[in-house]
């Protein structure tokens, strides 16, 4: 996440443009502190990413008419396929007929039969 350029920030939090992206205009919201993950971000940093996420998303969809929709997602814990130990809240945005069947969302990093 280093070297990338802030795209907008507040008193606890940032975003850039994620560096391998699955979308056009996929971005991270990062708080500045460093914390491992999204349950270890306080009140107000939950409150200032959100912040972020609502003005990037309002950006977005002003400036790309084919954005119809989003995906917000934080990945916690190497289990749930977090890669970089420093919070990080992806932005995805979605247009139409990006993926064959977007049907279940998030519920797709899961396969249909779980054995536990």
């Amino acid at each position: 996440m280093k070297n990338s350029i802030i795209i907008a920030e507040n008193k606890t939090a940032y975003a850039i443009r994620d560096s391998s992206p699955v979308s056009l205009n996929h971005m991270l919201v990062i708080p500045k502190r460093h914390c491992l993950d999204y349950f270890e971000m306080t009140r107000q940093e939950h409150c200032d990413a959100h912040e972020l996420i609502e003005t990037l998303k309002d950006k977005i969809l002003e400036n790309d008419p084919l954005v119809k929709g989003f995906n917000v997602g934080v990945n916690c814990g190497e289990t749930a396929g977090q890669t970089v130990f420093h919070t990080h809240i992806h932005l995805i945005p979605r247009r139409e007929k990006d993926t064959p069947n977007p049907r279940g969302g998030v519920r797709g990093v899961i396969p249909d039969k779980m054995n536990y």
